[in-house]
């Protein structure tokens, strides 16, 4: 077995890490382990590529089109970033919203989180709360955020779109937004590069299949790779409920949780999500059995 170092010297040599662990799994598709590692070691990339001229422009366009989208849609209380990555888009989303937003994001990888808080910080960005958190069990309670979007997180989830589906779906209070790989709006040529990526697909067609309201589906305005071009999926939910003040969950029972000094606390689960770095580690294997914390730690 590769060992994390030893990916870590191959990706610095430009070998691609999700590839590789493919093979070394002998599996035909990412797994999560697979997506989390690859992505980690991704860390800093984003907020690097920032430098460039050329891609802050087209990360500006980019945030203000989704920007765009959503105020066309509603006038939004909170918005999600599912995958948020480094937040090179969720926080010039904020800056185009030019409104006061109560704004979130998760991301599977504790690194790109921190990379991410502290992008947020420089670019001014003080009102988003962070979390680490996976896409398939989000720690989020039901129908918390008028807007949930993601831009290319569920991409490298071929397989598994309809967990993530129906996992947006329930934390969406009015409307989901997907910026995903356009595979059916695309050409033979580019649907093959996709499949051998392992990229998701046919989000629309099992959005419905699942009794979702699709509103829309077509190519983006604003994509950066013509050989992975962006859709625009829009579904309308309008649940109308009236958002929590706390929208934390417990990834596993999908109840709410109380922060007690430096962990959060799931009295359904009996476990303690601890905060590392300010960053609340809220995936299920973040999770420590601690029936007695309440009793044993507090405020």
């Amino acid at each position: 077995m590769i060992t994390p170092k030893e990916l870590e010297k191959l990706y610095a040599q430009g070998q691609n890490i999700s590839a590789l662990l493919r093979k070394e799994l002998n599996v035909d598709h990412n797994t999560p382990e697979i997506i989390e590692i690859s992505y980690d070691m991704q860390t800093g990339s984003y907020t690097e590529a920032m430098k460039s001229e050329a891609m802050a422009k087209h990360k500006a366009e980019y945030s203000a089109e989704i920007a765009n989208v959503i105020l066309s849609l509603c006038d939004p209380k909170s918005i999600l970033e599912a995958g948020v990555g480094e937040a090179t888009t969720l926080s010039g989303v904020i800056k185009s919203l030019n409104k006061p937003i109560k704004s979130y994001g998760f991301d599977l990888s504790w690194s790109r989180v921190a990379y991410a808080k502290e992008w947020l910080l420089s670019q001014g960005v003080t009102n988003t709360t962070l979390c680490t958190g996976d896409l398939f069990n989000m720690p989020f309670i039901d129908n918390a955020i008028d807007i949930v979007y993601t831009s290319h997180s569920i991409e490298p989830n071929g397989g598994n779109e309809e967990a993530i589906l129906k996992e947006l779906y329930r934390v969406t209070n009015k409307y989901l937004i997907l910026l995903e790989p356009g595979y059916e709006l695309s050409n033979e040529e580019i649907r093959q590069r996709m499949d051998s990526h392992g990229y998701c697909k046919n989000l629309p067609t099992i959005a419905k299949s699942l009794g979702y309201d699709v509103i829309k589906h077509q190519l983006f305005s604003s994509s950066a790779n013509p050989l992975n071009p962006t859709a625009l999926t829009i579904i309308s939910k309008q649940s109308n409920t009236e958002l929590p003040d706390n929208v934390f969950a417990c990834p596993k029972f999908k109840t709410p949780i109380t922060q007690i000094n430096n962990a959060f606390f799931s009295q359904e689960a009996l476990v303690a999500y601890p905060i590392i770095g300010d960053i609340p580690c809220l995936r299920i294997e973040n999770g420590i059995f601690a029936s007695k914390f309440p009793e044993t730690v507090k405020d």
